[in-house]
């Protein structure tokens, strides 16, 4: 194998799978392992829900973002292709770049957070300034991201035992240095805080969709729908679970702005120096995971301009996208100031309004209308089978978010419903049913058995020939 990986947007043949499936659990494990999932647990207790209620909105929230996520990493061993490449027979190969350059936005504002973390963790640890904390920890993600797809699964199986250490250990010392019946008293119940919190950690999860299969994509076909959901949903749904719950507690003991501070503490007052180790630990998960979105964001970068203009699909690509996407997210991270956590909040709930109708949209056209039978070729044409615009997608997407606004609730907007239900938001409930049901209505239009038919000669040589 190379040292740097030479794939970037296109098909991997058969020839090249390997992995095993139960190495996908380590990869999501720590995902979601770091101080940024940290931050998605203390958005309820930092806001006034007691721990009891913010519990049950965390584990509730993350076993919904997580099953619609680990379905998404499905498609990857069945289909070779990074998880934007997949958007192109819903959206069309132009229309794809609506989802496209949210999914990129997304990935900066991740790394962003992350960075401004980073920092905020070395400043805790060593007192190291935050511009050359952001800068020094962005260029050492990048490193790993470049050099790819192998690099990034064998950091993840070794740090995800270290971070279960740290949590075990942190876990059993929570429950010996503080009184647990007191804490998880359940008192008033918050509808409009459960919500907040419980679709946080929903929209968390559900983010993971957009490149959840770059990291399956590689495995080998037969490795199978079922095995490859079970093991990624184990991996992001214990660890997305097990890491907001700690900084649910955290900020329920220690209530502090900065949550790199409450997990220090916390971790302090079960004994001398714990707070070091927690730090740490979750400090390298921090450098995966932004890697994790420097690798996702260069592909979809690749994914953007390749369909304005065809581009050469090769290492060269993705290392000269990946150097884009860490400027932007450094010259976000650096100009970013104020109440980070205030402002991750208002980030999360933008992703569950923009992800809940593409999501909805993916996976009911890889499991309900063409069932996992598509062209590999045909989406890298441009006048393919697939077409440049799919109005169906396209409407669908669009009636989905149009249904979903009444439910919003943001500092700009707070639709009807919303205030009905006295500030709570639901709308992720509304989009995933709407946009999924009109879409598979309107595929019934469709000339699916023409399309289908076409698939065998146009995919003739694919495991010999690259897709373009």
């Amino acid at each position: 194998m190379a040292l740097v990986e030479t794939r970037s947007i296109d098909y991997v043949p058969l020839a090249e799978r390997r992995g095993k499936v139960h190495h996908l659990w380590p990869v999501w494990f720590m995902g979601d392992a770091h101080l940024a999932t940290l931050a998605t647990g203390a958005i309820s207790v930092v806001g006034g829900l007691d721990l009891f209620w913010s519990s049950l909105a965390v584990i509730g929230g993350c076993a919904l973002g997580t099953v619609l996520m680990a379905l998404h990493c499905t498609q990857g061993p069945h289909l070779g292709l990074p998880q934007m490449i997949q958007s192109r027979p819903q959206f069309g190969y132009i229309g794809a770049l609506l989802v496209w350059i949210v999914a990129l936005f997304t990935y900066i504002g991740f790394n962003a957070l992350n960075q401004s973390l980073a920092a905020s963790t070395l400043k805790e640890l060593v007192g190291l300034p935050e511009a050359p904390a952001i800068i020094g920890f962005g260029l050492l993600a990048a490193l790993v991201a470049g050099i790819g797809y192998d690099v990034i699964h064998q950091t993840q199986r070794v740090l995800a035992y270290i971070m279960l250490a740290a949590l075990a250990v942190y876990t059993v010392g929570f429950f010996t240095a503080f009184d647990l019946g007191a804490l998880l008293q359940p008192g008033e119940f918050k509808l409009t805080l459960f919500l907040v919190q419980f679709f946080a950690a929903a929209g968390y999860q559900l983010s993971w969709s957009i490149y959840v299969s770059d990291y399956s994509r590689y495995l080998p076909r037969e490795v199978g729908i079922k095995s490859a959901f079970l093991w990624t949903f184990c991996g992001a749904f214990i660890g997305g679970t097990w890491m907001m719950l700690v900084g649910a507690f955290a900020g329920a003991t220690f209530t502090d702005p900065d949550i790199v501070v409450a997990l220090r503490r916390s971790a302090d007052a079960m004994f001398g120096g714990f707070g070091w180790l927690m730090l740490v630990s979750s400090f390298f998960g921090l450098i995966t995971i932004t890697s994790l979105n420097l690798y996702g964001s260069s592909l979809t970068l690749l994914s953007v301009i390749d369909s304005v203009r065809p581009i050469p699909l090769g290492a060269r690509a993705r290392l000269a996208s990946l150097v884009v996407c860490l400027i932007a997210s450094l010259s976000l991270s650096l100009g970013t100031g104020g109440n980070v956590m205030h402002q991750f909040e208002a980030f999360l709930g933008v992703l569950v309004y923009l992800f809940t109708p593409w999501t909805a949209i993916n996976l009911a056209d890889f499991f309900f209308v063409r069932k996992g039978r598509y062209s590999i070729r045909a989406m890298f044409m441009a006048e393919g089978i697939y077409g440049r615009w799919n109005w169906r997608g396209l409407t669908a997407y669009a009636a989905g978010f149009v249904a979903m606004i009444p439910f919003f609730k943001t500092e700009l907007y707070v639709g009807p419903v919303a205030r009905a239900l006295g500030g709570a938001d639901i709308s992720m409930l509304i989009g995933l049913p709407v946009s999924a049901a009109i879409y598979v209505l309107l595929c019934r239009s469709m000339d699916l058995a023409g399309e289908l038919a076409q698939i065998p000669a146009l995919d003739r040589n694919l495991e010999t020939e690259p897709v373009r």
